[in-house]
């Protein structure tokens, strides 16, 4: 389907990319500041979740540590802000560059781990995580339980002397716009192509992929490092956002939330990583407005009930009413002979 405009046409994908731009930069001078900075927390939890699906949906290994690579991604950004003065932006990538090396790492030993026993061994460094924050030897440069505060960065001068002054909320939630913009584009060209294609095979059967010649052990080892990349610059971001790191802010419940986010969103899909986002910031809060006696148990039937409706995620029943109504439009004859008994 396409849509004529003058001597132009544009498919509905694109024209629906468009649309979801224009709102998304109209978004932060519609709503108030406390709203702006949940949607800039959207954004970094689509990022951490696109990462984990590479992980997960993509190449098949489970993962229930993630949380660690997001708090090692969101300390490097406190300790370069706070004891070495380093530009809130010149952290993000750092952060990302130790989380990839980080990842490849753990993933080398992991290769001799599938399925559940590789889901232990992560759920483990999620486990670990907070308690290593917290050594006493680490402690002059995690802040220890104290933590580590951190100053909101305000928006450039440049920005005002044009005549658009931008708040520190209004400006980090554009600077997160364009790195999520820049990572989900990286993350579809690289699924898009051989290395997608690649990670796939042997999630699906990995002897076929390695007869094919697919090196195994490096796919799932990449696959772990950029997967961990992705999330630790979600927890650079996160950590500028909120203005704080603590160790008991990303416990073993933080990993369990984002791999519900990749399920509820889809699993295998680029979009998904954005529903779950969505499903992970504000599902809680609505939950606790239903329910100020136990929250987390409304939480939980919201959960049952989207994986119920949508066993395949939110991406997955979008694409199905998108085919279907693209059939039926192209071809209403076969759909209603379809539907008649």
């Amino acid at each position: 389907m396409s849509i004529s405009a003058g001597k132009k046409t544009w498919s509905v994908p694109v024209f629906l990319v468009v649309l979801l731009g224009v709102v998304a930069i109209a978004l932060p001078f519609a709503v108030s500041s406390y709203r702006t900075f949940q949607l800039t927390l959207v954004m970094i939890y689509a990022i951490a979740l696109l990462g984990l699906n590479i992980l997960t949906g993509y190449n098949g290994q489970i993962s229930l540590g993630h949380g660690a690579f997001y708090a090692m991604g969101a300390y490097c950004a406190a300790v370069l802000m706070d004891k070495l003065g380093v530009p809130y932006w010149a952290t993000v990538p750092v952060a990302g560059a130790l989380c990839l090396a980080a990842g490849f790492l753990f993933g080398l030993p992991a290769l001799r781990l599938e399925g559940l026993y590789l889901a232990l061994a992560t759920f483990a460094l999620g486990v670990a995580m907070p308690q290593l924050l917290k050594y006493k030897a680490l402690e002059p440069w995690t802040g220890g339980v104290q933590g580590i505060v951190i100053i909101k960065p305000e928006a450039p001068a440049f920005f005002s002397n044009i005549g658009l002054p931008l708040n520190a909320d209004q400006w980090l939630y554009f600077f997160t716009l364009a790195l999520t913009v820049a990572m989900f584009v990286l993350g579809w060209n690289l699924l898009r192509g051989r290395v997608g294609r690649a990670l796939v095979a042997i999630r699906d059967h990995h002897i076929a992929a390695e007869a094919m010649g697919v090196n195994n052990a490096l796919y799932k080892s990449l696959a772990f490092g950029v997967s961990a990349m992705y999330t630790g610059i979600a927890g650079a971001l996160g950590a500028i956002a909120v203005q704080f790191v603590a160790p008991d802010s990303f416990n073993i419940f933080l990993s369990i939330m984002l791999l519900v986010g990749i399920v509820v969103g889809g699993l295998a899909s680029i979009s998904g990583a954005l529903y779950g986002a969505l499903f992970i910031q504000f599902v809680p809060n609505v939950a606790d407005e239903v329910s100020k006696a136990a929250p987390w148990a409304v939480f939980g039937i919201f959960m049952i009930a989207f994986v119920y409706v949508m066993p395949t995620g939110v991406a997955g029943a979008a694409r199905l009413l998108f085919h279907r109504a693209r059939k039926k439009r192209e071809n209403p004859a076969a759909s209603l002979t379809e539907e008649s008994p």
